[in-house]
């Protein structure tokens, strides 16, 4: 796509929050807060100061690590195998967060859930897959079964700075561990309970203010079942961690949108939102309190997903479809209705457990690793991130834009068209997690793989390390693609997600050393510990800048 600023601020869309009829919960869906009282109410003396502040972008960068544009700070909120409790510990490789305050009128005091996707095992169990010598242990297999799954902490801020009430009562953890149930009717591999949660990447929040976490990269942990034309299965080892050699738990247990209520640590997956990578799982609250839930398949040449409930407030009764973007058409993966999953699949329950198969069968178009998925605040339009797919030589990815038809998220027919493509022109590669502010600026992180970064042999060396960038939507910065935060040596910046007063982006840095092959030597020493051990993060970035942002709607109506 040919990058013109001019056009990309027309396309963009110019209405004010104020023209869309969006319902309340959208501006607290994905990876958005609610505005606090005290963010709609702040004094015109303040939004003048913060007219001055400038946004100027940080250059590409591949300094280990976590720089800032001016006018930011950050501080770590909590880190791998820092104490939560009395038994429990951070886990590793931090991707998802989500902030839900105790009380709207106090935006400086609440949950943090923090997703867990995966573990460097040199890091965490002491296991060097590399040393064909190494031999592993049941207690290596814990420790990393423990380290994945994700964690729920109480923090506030006092004096500026946010921190976590050790001990409180609502810290926990759900691990690879923890029984959770099945929501669903019939038993998914014999069972109605799953153990464990893992591979948690993306994840959202629901209208009743429980987070989402989603399973992405499930394969890698207890392998997958496969069919043969004749449906018969067969498992396939895992080829990353074989925690199969260890526990016989069923492939088809993972790969689902699992559900958290942050009160108790209660869990469910869902099954009827299907099994496949899942990225992330974004939420829109219809008038009628039906949800609809987008989803995507973290994978080359996979699919798009949306599931329309049929009962108010329900992940279980409804429609999984899958989208064709040549043709604009949402396609029903419901057995009852299309002979063509029928003549392949016994029931609805296979048809969602193998709902990469059914896609297929249906014709749904194969996209380049759809992840993040946000919906506009402003025109109401659907956004997804697909990273790249070099296999189809799309090196850079680029964001998707999806059109309801009417602006009605049941509706099952769409336009779909790039937003924005990354490339040396637009200034970034790769993107991934994505999120709206306050005043409707789009943030978006990158995830180019460590073992492409700064290789003069690969396409991305111009890129450096990772980054977070926010596209302004007013200003004289409208439509600039403006990197704001670099990441340090092999880290992943992701799940930003901003606090209800507009004052705080929470963050997480993901994997730093993860190229390091001799733990006394890591690639990367952030975040600068004693023990020079790379340690993944969850940090609080504050600053004039953010609140800037978060508040540019407001600053541009004052004279």
């Amino acid at each position: 796509m040919e990058y013109s600023r001019r056009k990309f601020i027309s396309f963009l869309g110019k209405a004010t929050l104020g023209t869309v009829i969006v319902p309340q919960f959208l501006i607290s869906c994905g990876n958005t807060s609610k505005p606090s009282s005290e963010f709609e109410n702040t004094p015109e003396a303040v939004l003048k100061k913060l007219k001055n502040v400038v946004l100027e972008a940080i250059q590409p960068s591949a300094k280990d690590d976590l720089l800032l544009a001016n006018g930011l700070k950050y501080d770590i909120i909590v880190k791998y195998g820092d104490k939560i409790n009395e038994q429990d510990t951070f886990g590793d490789n931090n991707d998802f967060t989500c902030f839900i305050p105790f009380d709207e009128k106090n935006p400086k005091d609440g949950l943090l859930w923090v997703n867990h996707e995966y573990i460097n095992q040199l890091f965490v169990s002491g296991y060097n897959y590399r040393d064909s010598d190494a031999i592993r242990t049941k207690e290596q297999v814990d420790k990393e079964m423990y380290s994945v799954g994700g964690t729920i902490v109480r923090i506030k801020e006092e004096n500026g700075k946010w921190q976590v009430v050790e001990n409180d009562p609502h810290n926990k953890r759900i691990t690879a561990h923890t029984p959770i149930k099945l929501n669903w009717d019939t038993p998914i591999a014999g069972k109605t309970t799953a153990i464990g949660t893992l591979s948690n990447c993306s994840g959202g929040i629901t209208p009743w203010n429980t987070f989402l976490t989603c399973e992405e990269n499930y394969d890698n942990c207890f392998g997958e079942i496969t069919y043969d034309e004749n449906n018969k299965p067969s498992r396939i080892p895992s080829s990353y961690y074989g925690w199969e050699k260890y526990y016989d738990h069923s492939p088809e247990h993972y790969g689902w949108v699992v559900e958290i209520n942050p009160k108790d640590g209660s869990a469910q997956k869902h099954i009827a939102l299907g099994r496949f990578a899942h990225e992330c799982c974004t939420l829109y609250e219809l008038a009628d309190k039906r949800v609809v839930a987008y989803t995507g398949d973290d994978k080359n040449n996979e699919h798009l997903y949306k599931f329309i409930s049929s009962k108010p407030s329900s992940l279980k009764e409804g429609t999984l479809y899958v989208a064709d973007t040549i043709n604009g058409k949402w396609l029903a993966l419901d057995w009852e209705n299309q002979p063509l999953l029928k003549e392949k699949f016994k029931d609805q329950t296979e048809v969602l457990i193998r709902a990469r198969e059914a896609a297929k069968i249906l014709g749904a178009t194969e996209l380049n690793r759809p992840e993040d998925i946000e919906i506009d605040p402003i025109t109401g339009h659907v956004l997804v991130s697909l990273t790249n797919n070099k296999s189809k030589n799309d090196f850079h990815g680029s964001i998707l834009k999806v059109e309801e038809t009417d602006g009605k998220y049941d509706a099952l027919t769409f336009k779909a068209s790039t937003y924005i493509a990354g490339g040396e022109e637009t200034g970034f590669s790769c993107p991934d997690n994505l999120a709206f502010d306050m005043s409707g600026n789009l943030w978006f992180t990158t995830d180019i793989s460590g073992s492409s970064m700064n290789r003069e042999d690969k396409p991305y060396m111009s890129f450096k390390n990772n980054s977070l960038f926010v596209i302004p939507r007013y200003g004289k910065s409208a439509g600039e693609v403006i990197r704001v935060v670099s990441a340090p040596t092999d880290a992943e910046l992701t799940g930003p997600w901003f606090s209800p007063d507009g004052k705080t982006l929470f963050l997480s840095v993901q994997h730093p050393g993860e190229q390091t092959k001799d733990i006394k030597s890591p690639t990367s020493t952030w975040p600068f510990d004693k023990d020079n051990i790379p340690k993944s993060s969850v940090v609080a970035i504050t600053g004039d800048l953010i609140e800037k942002m978060n508040k540019l709607r407001q600053i541009e109506n004052i004279n």
